[in-house]
């Protein structure tokens, strides 16, 4: 008890120095998190309002594909963006394996279908009197589907946080597509994963908590979104 007391006494001192390795691995995964998370609201925004806004055969099965997509456990995109971008794979000789940008790719990979998938609830939630309406006044298809998507912001900021939640809180791909290179793809999860198996409790600790308090502003975030 008195060894873990020292570790979480010693992790606040890191934290409070602002250690250089925290700080590190700490902007390396707010960095690789963000941009993924940004890259896949470019993607889900358009393509789930094209998704919503129009009438198709299998659009049901489709909704339910992505649906499905985002409970895919993190070691199996991993898996898969592995295996497409490795010297064997298709995508080989690109060479982004155990590299940054690898692991935004697979991020966005992972949350992409968590964020589509809301998106697309968020403006199914908008009642259709709304668009209706601005169209019977002149308005076009794609201005009444501007006004859907600004009726329905809160949903949809709030898909975008949890994204980010579920991007920077994963491990599995990030350890397999990163290979956890210190100083180079190393990030919150894979770093607490080897310093705890080392026995360096006080980084662990440290790292653990600055990814907890990120966790509850996420969440405390989404709570405020929910009430608006």
């Amino acid at each position: 008890m008195e060894e873990i007391w020292q570790g979480l006494v010693k992790a606040v001192e890191l934290i409070a120095s602002f250690d250089p390795e925290v700080v590190e691995i700490a902007s390396r995964s707010l960095a690789i998190s963000a941009s993924a998370c940004a890259i896949s609201t470019a993607i889900s925004l358009p393509l789930g309002g094209l998704i919503h806004f129009n009438r198709f055969w299998g659009k049901r099965a489709l909704i339910n594909v992505i649906q499905t997509l985002f409970s895919v456990p993190t070691v199996i995109v991993g898996l898969l963006v592995f295996l497409l971008f490795s010297s064997a794979g298709p995508l080989g000789g690109l060479n982004l394996v155990f590299t940054p940008a690898l692991m935004v790719i697979g991020q966005v990979l992972l949350v992409t279908p968590l964020m589509l998938s809301l998106i697309i609830s968020a403006l199914s939630a908008i009642d259709k009197a709304i668009s209706e309406t601005a169209v019977s006044l002149g308005a076009s298809r794609f201005q009444a589907g501007i006004l859907t998507l600004k009726e329905a912001r809160f949903a949809v900021m709030a898909a975008v946080i949890m994204g980010f939640g579920r991007a920077i809180s994963e491990v599995g791909l990030a350890l397999m597509v990163g290979g956890n290179i210190r100083g180079f793809t190393r990030v919150f999860t894979t770093a607490i994963s080897l310093e705890t198996s080392r026995g360096d409790i006080e980084l662990s600790i440290a790292l653990g908590i600055i990814l907890l308090v990120i966790g509850l502003t996420v969440n405390a975030t989404l709570n405020r979104l929910q009430e608006k």
